[in-house]
């Protein structure tokens, strides 16, 4: 794995994790921009060939 990648992956990973802090305390604002934010690393994901596993996998 380059490290692209591995740095790629790594954001998802922490940007899902700030995902759901934000959704379980109630912050709807910050729970917005780290969706947003998810969805960009996913569509880079994609446009560069990285498969990224589903959370929980």
């Amino acid at each position: 794995m380059d490290a692209f990648t591995a740095g790629l992956l790594h954001r998802i990973r922490t940007t899902q994790t700030d995902l759901t802090r934000a959704r379980e305390t109630g912050d709807d604002y910050l729970a917005e921009v780290e969706q947003a934010e998810l969805e960009d690393l996913h569509r880079l994901a994609a446009e560069h060939g990285v498969e990224v596993a589903a959370p929980g996998a």
